[in-house]
């Protein structure tokens, strides 16, 4: 119970934080609402929530999520010059380019795991959650980290093969045109 009054208590503040852009259309709303900004917010996600899974365009809706509050907030962390910032943000997006990549070579995904769309929104919230272990820390560490380390010199190495391959035959292709 405590816990989620510690939930409870963090969603209260970043609400009612100014310097956040939702703020003050929250305040707004309370205004002429007279229902609590906690209340709205609840209402707004619940409304959300039903939409990814029963709504049309339910995809657009999900990836407008996954793209645009990481979007704007790695366009700050880069301003900024703390670094770690930068890392949480990078992780971010090598988690939703992967899960992009899979997605898109395995589209029958989409339609064969029920409530699809609702499921990959909150996976993406999980992954940007201000949190110390976030989803895309979780999903880094366990999943993409390793196997990128396994494979990191074979991909290198194509990498260069592939960059001389290109090289030699612009460099031929030039030579032929003069």
């Amino acid at each position: 119970m405590d816990q989620i009054q510690g939930y409870k208590q963090q969603l209260e503040k970043e609400l009612n934080d100014e310097s956040k852009p939702w703020t003050k259309y929250l305040r707004l709303l309370e205004e002429k609402s007279n229902v609590p900004r906690s209340y709205i917010f609840l209402g707004i996600v619940g409304f959300v929530a039903l939409y990814l899974a029963f709504g049309f365009a339910a995809e657009l809706i999900c990836n407008f999520i996954g793209i645009m509050y990481p979007a704007y907030v790695s366009m700050k962390a880069v301003e900024t010059q703390d670094k770690s910032d930068d890392t949480k943000w990078l992780t971010y997006w090598v988690i939703f380019g992967t899960l992009t990549t899979i997605e898109f070579f395995s589209i029958y995904i989409t339609k064969i795991i029920p409530f699809y769309w609702l499921l990959k929104c909150i996976f993406f919230i999980w992954c940007m959650a201000p949190i110390q272990n976030n989803g895309s820390i979780v999903m880094y560490n366990r999943v993409i980290r390793p196997y990128f380390l396994k494979h990191e010199h074979s991909v290198d190495d194509f990498l260069k093969n592939a960059s001389d391959r290109v090289k030699k035959g612009a460099e031929e292709f030039y030579k032929k045109g003069n």
